[in-house]
């Protein structure tokens, strides 16, 4: 089979079978793909004539009819077979909008993808390709114009190969398909071209929109500061009464910054004065200007009568017979027009001096009672307007006044208020120390009972410690004769000596091995406070047959202890007792 395309013309009367949308359709696809136009086959519709330029180089196989309606058309794999020229046109459903896929049917049972890929690959480039079991398949294009060249082939009859059996021969069926991917192309597009025309649309009124005016900024005693500076300049005074003006419409004024409003009034009415000395300023230097105009004027005048004059002599006959007919017609076109112009200028000036006179006689050509009552009626105004600023002033201050004794009102009250709660604070202060005192007082008497419950207690204890035989104690009372023997030199023993003793030999009785110098203070000044160590120890050292101090302990641990020997003579005793009784026995 041949891989060119062979265009056989059929029947060149039959013009009427598609419509010119079609084939306009087709032929804009052809120039659209590049797929297309790099083939040597082509699918050509009806009552197109293809271009030279379009067609392929070296490529002379084929011929065109001019008015040719449909052609066989050779692939490699297939032939398609125009229909018959009398057989009425296929029918299509409404193309939907945006549509790019086809429905093709009628397939034979024995065709594959790949010869549907080769015969619509054509039309124009495919997306996807879906193959039914049914004979029939859906093809989806990447441009729009491809479905005309693919709807342009129905109804022609296909053969696969050369075999003439039923499932290899079938009749082309080219629809438009309904798929949901198109609709969705199709609607973003649409979207997209709504967005774009708003945001046109858009652009454009805000060109055609007039800017608003700038934004006033809200009141604030920083921005009245502001303001108020701003008015005393000419270059911002405009902006700036426009911000007060705004200010006072929105009413942003009320008592508390009624003053600076005032300030701000105040400096616009000076700026009244400013203006008036500007005038007369402006006036003086009008006045100059038409002085020097005046001068200017007789000058220019003066000077066209000195040209008259010259044309004038030169119209003396001694002098005019010299001249030609052409200096003469020239020189007299000149007189003329120096008349003409100083003419105009003297008018010009006449007129001008009239409203100069005019406007001297309305400021300064009333008589003098007139203006005596002026000024004196310009003086009563200005001192009206003064009355009215003090009484302003005075308005402002009694505000003031009346606002200061407020805030002191205010505060008096803050401060009584204080210091009652403060009184009330000091009575309450009060009753607790009352209550502190007496529940102190309590306290204390109930250490003084328990300090006498202690002592009491511990005499018993001191009583039954002691308590010994009569044996012992008539031993004991000659080894207390013996001391006091011993002791006949030293002074009378006082009954505060006596009770530390008594205390001490408690102590020491109850530990046998004896017991350290700071552990005996500590019990002592249990009962009998603020004895020191050094007074004990003297105490004991006076009296060394009732207490003896020993070294306990070895080597580093070696320490010093208080024994009680009283009762080591007593047990001497009792043991001398227990051994003569034994012997006697």
């Amino acid at each position: 089979m041949s891989s060119t395309l062979d265009i056989v013309p059929s029947n060149p009367t039959d013009t009427n079978l598609f419509m010119m949308g079609q084939v306009d359709n087709v032929m804009m696809n052809m120039f659209m793909n590049p797929g297309i136009m790099g083939m040597n086959n082509y699918i050509v519709p009806p009552m197109m004539t293809p271009n030279p330029n379009l067609m392929p180089p070296g490529d002379e196989t084929y011929t065109v009819g001019i008015n040719s309606v449909k052609e066989i058309v050779h692939f490699k794999s297939c032939t398609l077979f125009p229909p018959s020229p009398h057989a009425p046109p296929p029918t299509t459903r409404d193309r939907p909008p945006g549509c790019k896929t086809v429905f093709v049917g009628g397939l034979p049972e024995k065709i594959t993808e790949e010869i549907i890929q080769e015969i619509f690959e054509r039309c124009g480039e495919i997306t996807t390709l879906r193959l039914s079991k049914k004979n029939f398949c859906h093809v989806r294009f990447v441009f729009e114009a491809s479905v005309d060249s693919a709807i342009y082939l129905s109804g022609y009859r296909i053969r696969i190969g050369s075999n003439v059996d039923p499932g290899y021969n079938g009749r082309l069926h080219v629809d438009y398909a309904q798929a949901r991917d198109d609709q969705y192309e199709w609607e973003c597009r649409q979207r997209q071209l709504e967005r774009e025309r708003r945001h046109r649309e858009r652009m454009e009124e805000e060109r055609m929109k007039r800017p608003s005016p700038p934004p006033v900024t809200h009141y604030s005693d920083h921005e009245a500061s502001n303001i108020s500076d701003k008015l005393k300049h000419d270059e911002s005074f405009t902006k700036a009464l426009q911000v007060v003006i705004t200010w006072l419409d929105r009413g942003d004024c009320n008592k508390k910054n009624a003053n600076s409003f005032y300030s701000m009034i105040q400096s616009t009415n000076s700026h009244v004065r400013r203006l008036l000395t500007e005038k007369s300023h402006y006036e003086d230097e009008l006045k100059k200007a038409k002085d020097l105009l005046k001068g200017r004027m007789q000058g220019i005048l003066l000077q066209f009568s000195h040209i008259e004059r010259l044309f004038e002599a030169a119209h003396h006959k001694k002098v005019w017979d010299h001249f030609t007919k052409a200096q003469r017609k020239n020189i007299e076109g000149w007189k003329k027009q120096s008349l003409e112009i100083k003419n105009f200028q003297l008018e010009d000036l006449q007129e001008k001096q009239k409203d100069d006179d005019e406007m001297d006689v309305s400021d300064g050509d009333e008589p003098p009672r007139k203006r005596s009552r002026d000024i004196s009626n310009e003086e009563r105004n200005n001192l009206k307007d003064e009355n009215d600023s003090l009484k302003c002033q005075v308005e402002a201050y009694k505000n003031e006044v009346e606002v200061i004794k407020i805030d002191n009102k205010k505060i008096l009250e803050e401060k009584e208020l204080q210091t009652k709660i403060l009184q009330q604070a000091l009575q309450g202060m009060q009753q607790q120390l009352m209550e502190s005192k007496r529940k102190f007082s309590i306290a204390d008497q109930r250490v003084k009972m328990m300090e006498s419950r202690y002592k009491n207690d511990k005499a018993s204890k001191v009583t039954e410690i002691i308590n010994l035989d009569d044996d012992d104690v008539d031993q004991a009372d000659n080894a207390s004769v013996q001391c006091q023997s011993e002791s006949s030199n030293a002074s009378a023993l006082s009954s505060a000596e006596a009770k530390l003793i008594g205390i001490i030999s408690v102590f020491l009785n109850v530990h046998p091995f004896g017991a350290g110098l700071d552990y005996i203070t500590s019990y002592v000044n249990k009962s009998i406070h603020n004895l020191r160590p050094s007074d004990i120890e003297t105490l004991m050292v006076k009296y060394p047959t009732v207490f003896k101090q020993d070294l306990i302990g070895i080597g580093a641990n070696m320490e010093r202890r208080w024994i009680l020997t009283v009762f080591g003579k007593t047990q001497s005793i009792r043991k001398n007792n227990a051994r003569s009784r034994g012997d006697s026995e």
